[in-house]
């Protein structure tokens, strides 16, 4: 077996484009290794080789140079595929197929991508986890809710996947498993025909293995002009170290591995200081969960009225609650989310980006739950661009990452950013 598996997708769409290798060779070569690996990892609901080789052969045929041309590209099974089941891994839409695309599927195809498959989700998104385990030790999670996702990159089964989060549910597992992350600013990638769960806060996200693959796909979808990465910086970036308020959370591996990068940064030239958020943005991780749960109650309630009893018990006995839940209570923490938008939106006079751990520790041992969104919360519900990269290993060898995190709408600024921050720590 050839290994264009592992080339990343900036290059094999480069290749691609010079006659160099074609598409369909590519994606022999992703279909091999999920052959290979995939019954041990379950990074996939549905993968059709057939379908997914007459696609590349039809884009090697193609006289288009779309962006994308010819790199296979996952989705997470909560986005809708006109060519393909999208369960939401819940058993009230086994056999589901939707009649049309979502919008960043459709956007893929034309951009000159090959639909590769469907990714394993939680349900609906949620915290019920699916069969995925985490490539670096299959006794461990991969993360969530986009976990079939961040393992089928982490595994050389795709070059490119999307993801989504409303609380951290495409950096945490991107960073359990070694890759790269990147939360947009809420908004930049197009949600219509994605499964809602909770309106406000929604992000579709990619994930790739270099921070070129990131931007490249997200630009493809989104029309943003694509950041230059390749170009030094004039300057490097000033960094603000930001623990958070719920630094004694996170692991003595997670301490050490933040404290060694802002080291690194600052030997490589960057301004680096101690960033604090305002006092009361703590209350930004409660409301978070809050927000999200109350409007996943009425997302949901079409599944609640009709088939409650296929919805697992943490998802019924939750949207519940919430459904009870006084609105006065919802409205009181969309208005302080608000506020703190606009003052976080006037914090980065001193500083371009934060570095801010990307979860408490390292993936945990088992599959029941996808661990914790403890440091993504805050900057989700801030609508913040976020960029998780590879930096260090904890314990049992497993990956860690650091968090780029920017203001709204500074995403070029936050990959140009990320990709230094990369270099400086690779």
């Amino acid at each position: 077996m050839s290994s264009l598996n592992r080339l990343t997708a900036a290059e094999a769409a480069r290749q691609i484009a010079a006659g160099k290798i074609t598409s369909e060779a590519l994606v022999r070569d992703c279909l091999d290794r999920i052959a290979e690996r995939d019954g041990e990892v379950h990074a996939w609901v549905h993968c059709d080789a057939d379908a997914a080789l007459a696609q590349a052969r039809a884009v090697d045929k193609s006289p288009g140079k779309g962006p994308l041309r010819g790199v296979p590209v996952a989705f997470k099974d909560v986005i809708d595929t006109f060519d393909m089941p999208t369960q939401y891994n819940s058993a009230i839409y086994r056999g589901y197929r939707p009649r049309i695309d979502a919008a960043c599927v459709a956007l893929v195809r034309h951009a000159g991508g090959v639909v590769l498959g469907k990714t394993v989700t939680t349900e609906f998104a949620t915290r019920t986890a699916g069969p995925t385990r985490n490539p670096h030790n299959l006794e461990h999670t991969p993360g969530g809710s986009s976990s079939g996702s961040a393992a089928g990159v982490a595994d050389f089964m795709v070059p490119l996947a999307f993801g989504t989060q409303t609380g951290g549910s495409n950096i945490r597992p991107a960073a359990y498993c070694g890759i790269v992350g990147y939360k947009p600013s809420f908004g930049t990638i197009n949600r219509s025909g994605l499964k809602s769960l909770a309106e406000s806060l929604d992000t579709i996200g990619v994930m790739a293995r270099t921070v070129e693959d990131c931007a490249l796909l997200a630009t493809a979808v989104s029309s943003r002009a694509l950041p230059d990465l390749m170009t030094k910086l004039a300057r490097a970036p000033r960094v603000g170290l930001c623990r958070t308020s719920r630094w004694q959370s996170a692991s003595a591996a997670t301490h050490a591995a933040l404290e060694s990068a802002a080291t690194l940064l600052a030997q490589g030239g960057a301004q680096v200081r101690d960033f604090e958020l305002p006092a009361d943005f703590d209350r930004l991780y409660a409301e978070q969960e809050l927000i999200m749960n109350f409007e996943g109650a009425r997302a949901l309630a079409h599944e609640r009225r009709t088939a409650p009893e296929l919805m697992s018990t943490y998802l019924r006995q939750t949207t519940q609650e919430h459904w009870d839940m006084p609105r006065s209570r919802y409205d009181d923490a969309m208005r302080h989310a608000r506020e703190c938008r606009h003052v976080f939106d006037g914090l980065f006079t001193d500083v371009d980006v934060l570095l801010t751990p990307s979860a408490p520790d390292v993936a945990p041992r088992g599959l029941e739950s996808t661990g914790s969104s403890l440091f993504n919360r805050n900057w989700t519900l801030l609508g913040a661009p976020c960029v998780t990269v590879p930096f260090g290993r904890g314990e049992h060898g497993l990956p860690l990452g650091i968090q780029i995190v920017g203001r709204y709408d500074d995403d070029a600024r936050v990959l140009q950013a990320a990709e230094w921050v990369r270099q400086m720590v690779g």
